[in-house]
Protein backbone atom coordinates (compact mmCIF):
# COMPACT_ATOMS: atom_id res chain seq x y z
CA UNK A 1 0.00 0.00 0.00
CA UNK A 2 1.61 3.25 -0.96
CA UNK A 3 -1.33 5.62 -0.09
CA UNK A 4 -2.85 6.58 2.81
CA UNK A 5 -6.01 4.95 3.23
CA UNK A 6 -9.55 6.95 4.01
CA UNK A 7 -11.14 6.49 6.95
CA UNK A 8 -13.97 4.62 4.99
CA UNK A 9 -11.51 2.30 4.02
CA UNK A 10 -10.35 1.82 7.25
CA UNK A 11 -13.67 1.25 8.49
CA UNK A 12 -13.82 -1.95 5.59
CA UNK A 13 -15.24 0.52 3.31
CA UNK A 14 -19.30 -0.03 2.50
CA UNK A 15 -19.84 -2.84 4.33
CA UNK A 16 -17.58 -1.43 7.89
CA UNK A 17 -19.67 1.96 7.10
CA UNK A 18 -23.49 -0.14 6.70
CA UNK A 19 -22.19 -2.23 9.80
CA UNK A 20 -21.38 0.96 12.21
CA UNK A 21 -24.62 2.90 10.89
CA UNK A 22 -26.99 -0.20 11.64
CA UNK A 23 -25.59 -0.54 15.22
CA UNK A 24 -26.38 3.09 15.58
CA UNK A 25 -29.42 2.49 14.85
CA UNK A 26 -30.06 -0.58 16.29
CA UNK A 27 -29.07 0.41 19.65
CA UNK A 28 -30.95 3.60 19.47
CA UNK A 29 -34.08 1.80 18.56
CA UNK A 30 -33.67 -0.46 21.42
CA UNK A 31 -31.86 1.22 24.66
CA UNK A 32 -34.33 3.15 27.03
CA UNK A 33 -31.45 5.48 27.48
CA UNK A 34 -31.80 6.52 23.99
CA UNK A 35 -35.33 6.42 23.64
CA UNK A 36 -35.94 10.43 24.38
CA UNK A 37 -35.78 12.82 23.21
CA UNK A 38 -33.07 11.16 20.54
CA UNK A 39 -35.14 8.51 19.19
CA UNK A 40 -38.13 10.40 19.67
CA UNK A 41 -37.42 13.07 17.22
CA UNK A 42 -36.73 9.86 14.33
CA UNK A 43 -39.38 8.46 12.50
CA UNK A 44 -41.16 4.89 13.67
CA UNK A 45 -39.57 3.37 10.26
CA UNK A 46 -35.42 4.16 10.67
CA UNK A 47 -34.91 2.51 7.06
CA UNK A 48 -34.66 6.11 5.50
CA UNK A 49 -32.55 7.52 8.64
CA UNK A 50 -30.56 4.50 8.57
CA UNK A 51 -29.94 4.65 4.35
CA UNK A 52 -29.68 8.69 4.66
CA UNK A 53 -26.50 7.97 7.81
CA UNK A 54 -24.99 5.60 5.82
CA UNK A 55 -25.24 7.87 2.54
CA UNK A 56 -24.03 11.30 4.09
CA UNK A 57 -20.71 9.25 6.17
CA UNK A 58 -20.00 7.46 3.17
CA UNK A 59 -18.65 10.27 1.26
CA UNK A 60 -18.22 12.08 4.75
CA UNK A 61 -15.34 9.65 5.26
CA UNK A 62 -13.93 9.40 2.11
CA UNK A 63 -15.56 6.91 0.44
CA UNK A 64 -18.54 7.70 -2.61
CA UNK A 65 -20.20 10.75 -2.05
CA UNK A 66 -23.06 9.33 -2.40
CA UNK A 67 -25.54 11.76 -0.57
CA UNK A 68 -24.65 14.62 -2.72
CA UNK A 69 -25.32 12.50 -5.65
CA UNK A 70 -28.47 11.20 -4.30
CA UNK A 71 -30.30 14.46 -2.28
CA UNK A 72 -27.36 17.37 -3.16
CA UNK A 73 -25.29 19.03 -0.84
CA UNK A 74 -26.12 17.71 2.76
CA UNK A 75 -27.32 20.89 4.57
CA UNK A 76 -26.68 19.35 7.95
CA UNK A 77 -28.09 22.49 9.93
CA UNK A 78 -31.26 23.28 7.80
CA UNK A 79 -32.15 19.50 7.16
CA UNK A 80 -32.62 19.20 11.17
CA UNK A 81 -33.80 22.50 11.43
CA UNK A 82 -37.52 21.35 12.41
CA UNK A 83 -36.16 18.71 14.95
CA UNK A 84 -35.13 19.61 18.55
CA UNK A 85 -31.66 19.15 18.85
CA UNK A 86 -30.62 20.32 22.26
CA UNK A 87 -27.17 19.40 24.12
CA UNK A 88 -29.32 15.98 25.69
CA UNK A 89 -30.29 15.29 22.20
CA UNK A 90 -26.59 15.84 21.33
CA UNK A 91 -25.29 14.12 24.00
CA UNK A 92 -27.00 11.17 23.42
CA UNK A 93 -26.33 10.99 19.49
CA UNK A 94 -22.50 10.85 20.59
CA UNK A 95 -22.96 7.84 23.29
CA UNK A 96 -25.11 5.72 20.66
CA UNK A 97 -22.40 6.51 18.60
CA UNK A 98 -19.89 5.80 20.51
CA UNK A 99 -20.87 2.54 21.57
CA UNK A 100 -21.97 1.81 18.57
CA UNK A 101 -18.24 2.16 17.14
CA UNK A 102 -16.93 -0.18 20.28
CA UNK A 103 -19.29 -2.54 19.42
CA UNK A 104 -18.21 -3.18 15.75
CA UNK A 105 -14.77 -2.44 16.79
CA UNK A 106 -13.89 0.35 14.72
CA UNK A 107 -10.47 0.74 14.50
CA UNK A 108 -8.34 3.02 17.40
CA UNK A 109 -6.45 5.29 14.74
CA UNK A 110 -9.62 6.03 13.29
CA UNK A 111 -11.43 6.33 16.06
CA UNK A 112 -9.58 9.61 17.96
CA UNK A 113 -10.51 11.53 14.43
CA UNK A 114 -13.68 10.34 13.81
CA UNK A 115 -14.74 10.96 17.33
CA UNK A 116 -13.62 14.44 17.39
CA UNK A 117 -15.31 15.06 14.25
CA UNK A 118 -18.54 13.68 15.02
CA UNK A 119 -18.19 15.68 18.24
CA UNK A 120 -17.65 18.83 16.37
CA UNK A 121 -20.62 17.72 13.70
CA UNK A 122 -23.43 17.03 16.57
CA UNK A 123 -22.40 20.44 18.47
CA UNK A 124 -23.10 22.08 15.15
CA UNK A 125 -26.21 20.63 15.23
CA UNK A 126 -27.67 22.08 17.98
CA UNK A 127 -30.71 24.19 17.33
CA UNK A 128 -32.33 24.33 20.97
Amino acid sequence: MTEKQTPYERLGGEEGVRRLVNRFYDLMGSEPQWQSPLRSIHPEDLSGSRERLFLFLSGWLGGPDLYVERFGHPRLRARHASFPVDDLARDQWMACMMRAMDEVQVPQDVRGDLTAALQRTADFMRNR
